[in-house]
């Protein structure tokens, strides 16, 4: 999907230079999806103790990572 949005061009710099990309588009990407990812952690780790859950979040969360790196560049 094509999108126009305004954002500020040093804040789009920053996260291109975090994400290790030079392609704003999949620096974007990488930082929508992360964004989303912890808002979803947060709420699981919230409910720890409240529905039994394992506290190895730190775990998947490397995990998920690796996944997302691999998914953008291609190689896997």
């Amino acid at each position: 999907m094509r999108t126009t949005i305004s954002a500020d061009k040093k804040l789009l710099e920053d996260v291109c230079k975090a994400a290790g990309e030079k392609s704003l588009n999949k620096a974007v990407k990488l930082a929508l999806t992360e964004y989303v990812r912890r808002r979803k952690l947060k709420e699981l780790r919230n409910q720890i103790g409240k529905l039994g859950l394992a506290d190895n979040w730190r775990e998947s969360e490397e995990a998920e990572l690796e996944e997302m790196r691999r998914m953008i560049h291609g190689t896997g």
